[in-house]
């Protein structure tokens, strides 16, 4: 295996191993909720404005998989929909108070995971974050042009089904 293939195989498994070590704790504090739902929470509680375009991009979903998303967060009381007064037309979210709670929860569960795993994080030199960071930077300029060419290719094409994937925690 070269070293591409062991970079690419070491980070699926710390995702895969953080997804189920935080799965067991989210899903107890959480009751009720997906993640899919809980992270739309985390999206609308720290984005201005939020709306079903916004959403659907930073999720990589179809804005009609976000609009069922956003309803069933409505109707569990959690986020409410407003118009602005100079654009009656557009439509965003915000938290209610016990949407505000969810988020707290969420976010005090990740700070507990930091928590956890400050022991690897303090060993790490300056120099190995900058390189670290330089190479998620790469990766993800990378990726999103990479995306950007299948959004042309899907432009061209009608989608046959919603995404129905889960954004990694």
């Amino acid at each position: 295996m070269n070293k591409e293939e062991q970079v690419m195989r070491g980070l699926r498994d710390v995702f895969n191993k953080m997804g189920w070590l935080n799965r067991l704790k989210m899903e107890e504090s959480l009751k009720g909720y997906k993640s899919s739902e809980v992270h739309c929470i985390e999206y609308i509680g720290r984005n201005e404005d939020p709306n079903v375009t916004k959403l659907a991009e930073s999720f990589f979903m179809t804005t009609g998989a976000i609009s069922k998303l956003t309803a069933k967060l409505v109707n569990k009381g959690v986020i409410e929909s407003y118009r602005k007064p100079e654009n009656r037309k557009e439509i965003y979210f915000r938290l209610t108070e016990k949407g505000k709670d969810v988020y707290k929860i969420h976010d005090e569960l990740h700070r507990e995971f930091q928590k956890r795993d400050k022991v690897v994080f303090q060993q790490i030199t300056e120099e190995q974050f900058d390189s670290m960071l330089r190479f998620v930077e790469e990766y993800n300029r990378h990726l999103d042009t990479e995306i950007r060419k299948l959004d042309e290719v899907f432009k061209s094409k009608p989608l046959e089904a919603e995404s129905k994937s889960e954004p990694i925690e």
